[in-house]
């Protein structure tokens, strides 16, 4: 602690962290970032990860040039939300339920300490977003166990923590049965910035056009919060959410977006409680 004349100073309490860790760049914006955008107001420390490099998101980019522009694009749509960024761990489609990232991914979750960790649903339509999710999970799980070594070496700590799964692409498993939100957020209010978020990657406009029909992915974006919002009943926009299991994670009634976000977290009244 500091000493100014003898006498100790106060230690500022850093704020809690939520963490967004998605598969590429641009998942985050898609999928988690009107929520992560509600923390930071609600006083959250916000970072932000996606663990592939976007290498493999070009028709005409090599590999090489193309990692260099999306952490650029991704660098700055961290910077519009106002989250700390954090390095991607490999390449599109490179991303593997292995040891030596879940070593590398592990030890990052420890430095952030987070509360909150926002990423993909545990069935989406492409194995790098699936992958990622069981990754995100056991690096939470391990948080608390020194005898798992991670990449670089971090303390252990066994805070609690709470994990929400975003929606999957087209609202649907990857046979193409429909998945129900637990719970919906209303990001109506920082739609827009979202939005902006997105738009800076702008390398992906022509791959997703070219690769999967998606139109324009800042309408692409626009009609899933929509969606989401009819969905609710309730919101112009929203981003929905099922919470992981609480063992081995933290207490069985812990559901943090609820008592933080009030108003702008809406319980699904279709989906029975635990």
């Amino acid at each position: 602690m500091a000493k100014r004349a003898g006498k100790p100073l106060p230690v500022a309490k850093a704020p809690p962290a939520a963490f967004a860790i998605a598969a590429h760049p641009d998942d985050i914006e898609f999928y988690m970032a009107g929520t992560l955008l509600l923390l930071k107001a609600a006083g959250f420390a916000i970072h932000y990860m996606t663990v592939a490099s976007g290498s493999c998101g070009s028709l005409t980019v090599g590999p090489a040039k193309l990692r260099s522009i999306r952490r650029r694009e991704s660098q700055a749509a961290a910077n519009i939300l106002g989250a700390t960024y954090h390095s991607t761990l490999t390449d599109d489609l490179e991303i593997f339920y292995d040891l030596r990232t879940l070593r590398r991914l592990a030890a990052i979750v420890r430095e952030v300490r987070p509360s909150i960790l926002l990423t993909h649903a545990p069935q989406d339509y492409m194995e790098d977003h699936t992958n990622t999710c069981r990754l995100v999970v056991t690096a939470a799980f391990a948080r608390g166990m020194p005898n798992f070594r991670t990449t670089p070496m971090r303390p252990a700590e066994a805070l609690d923590v709470t994990i929400y799964h975003a929606m999957p692409h087209s609202l649907r498993d990857p046979l193409r049965r429909p998945v129900v939100p637990d719970a919906f957020v209303n990001t109506s209010s920082v739609h827009a910035k979202k939005r902006q978020a997105l738009a800076a990657h702008r390398s992906q406009k022509e791959w997703l056009d070219a690769s999967q029909g998606m139109d324009s992915y800042l309408a692409s974006m626009d009609r899933l919060s929509s969606e989401l919002g009819v969905m609710s009943r309730r919101f112009e926009h929203a981003e929905g959410w099922r919470r992981h299991l609480h063992v081995g994670f933290n207490a069985v009634d812990s559901d943090p977006l609820a008592s933080i976000l009030g108003a702008a977290y809406l319980a699904n009244p279709s989906v029975p409680a635990f």
